[in-house]
C-alpha cells in the first residue's frame, strides 16, 4: 500500500475501519482480493514474490505494509510482503509479534507495517532503526513516511475517514472510496521533498495516481466489528486508471 487511513476502537460498530491505495508498477503480477487456497487469508496477492500487501483473517486479524520512499535507499533484503503473511498464518497476538519481528526487522526491505487483532494494533518500522509502537484508538494515516507524517494526501484521506464516521457510516463505503479516487494534487507549498524531485512529488501528491507504467491498482477498504467479522471490499485498476472491477468478501 502507499496510502492508508484507518480508525482504531473509535466507531461504535467497527473496530477497525481502513481505506488504503496499493500503487505499484502496472507489469508487476497480482492476483486479486480472494481467500487463498494455502492459507487463511482474504487479500490481494504478489505473484513475484508471493506475500500481500493487505490481508486479513476470518476473527478479524488484519496486516497491511507500505514501503519508505527515499531514493537513496538500496531497498535491499527481504520481501516486505511476506511480513503481512508470516503475521497472518501464524497465531501470536500483534504485541507479541512486535517484540519478535524487532529482532529481524533490519533484514527486510524499508517498511511501515500495521498489526491488528481483536484487542491490539501496533504500528512497526524498519527506517532508520527498528521500531514499534502501540496505537492508540484514534484516526490515524500512514503513505511511505513515518506513521502520522501529515503528508497533504495523508491528512485529506484521514480528515474524509473521520467525516464519514461523523456521518453515521455504517456499510456504504461509496464516500470512503471517492476519497481514494481523488486526484487533486497538492499545492508545491505543502509537498514533501523525499528527494525524488518537484514534478513527481505533485504526481504523487494525490490520492489516485494515473498513469501507464505506474499508478494505483487497488483501492481497498476494510470494515471489521467488535466480534471479529466484517468485510473487505476492492476496486482495481488498470494502466492510466482503467477500472478493472470490484469484489466485496466477508470474513467471519
Amino acid at each position: 500500500m502507499c496510502l492508508i487511513a484507518f480508525a482504531w476502537d473509535v466507531h461504535p460498530r467497527w473496530r477497525l475501519l481502513l481505506a488504503g491505495n496499493r500503487d505499484e508498477f502496472h507489469a508487476r503480477p497480482s492476483a486479486a482480493l480472494a481467500r487463498w487456497d494455502d492459507a487463511p487469508i482474504v487479500g490481494g496477492r504478489d505473484l513475484e514474490a508471493g506475500g500481500t500487501w493487505l490481508g486479513v483473517t476470518n476473527g478479524g486479524r488484519c496486516c497491511v505494509v507500505t514501503n519508505v520512499r527515499d531514493p537513496r535507499d538500496p531497498h535491499l533484503g527481504a520481501s516486505r510482503g511476506l511480513l503481512a503473511t508470516d503475521y497472518l498464518r501464524g497465531d501470536a497476538d500483534a504485541a507479541t509479534h512486535a517484540q519478535q519481528l524487532l529482532r529481524t526487522a533490519a533484514d527486510y526491505r524499508p517498511f511501515n507495517l500495521l498489526t491488528f487483532d481483536a484487542r491490539e494494533a501496533f504500528y512497526l518500522g524498519n527506517r532508520p532503526e527498528p521500531r514499534a509502537q502501540a496505537v492508540t484508538p484514534g484516526v490515524h494515516g500512514l503513505s511511505n513516511a513515518d506513521f502520522n507524517t501529515p503528508w497533504p494526501k495523508t491528512r485529506a484521506l484521514m480528515q474524509r475517514l473521520q467525516q464519514w464516521i461523523d456521518d453515521g457510516g455504517n456499510i456504504e463505503f461509496s464516500p470512503l472510496f471517492n476519497a481514494l479516487a481523488d486526484e487533486r494534487v497538492a499545492d508545491d507549498a505543502q509537498l514533501p521533498d523525499t528527494g525524488i524531485g518537484l514534478e513527481r512529488e505533485r504526481w504523487l501528491s494525490s490520492a489516485f495516481i494515473r498513469g501507464g507504467d505506474y499508478g494505483t491498482r487497488a483501492s481497498t477498504v476494510v470494515a471489521i466489528d467488535r466480534h471479529g467479522g466484517g468485510v473487505v471490499a476492492e476496486r482495481r485498476f488498470g494502466p492510466h486508471g482503467r477500472y478493472l472491477g470490484e469484489v466485496m468478501l466477508r470474513v467471519m
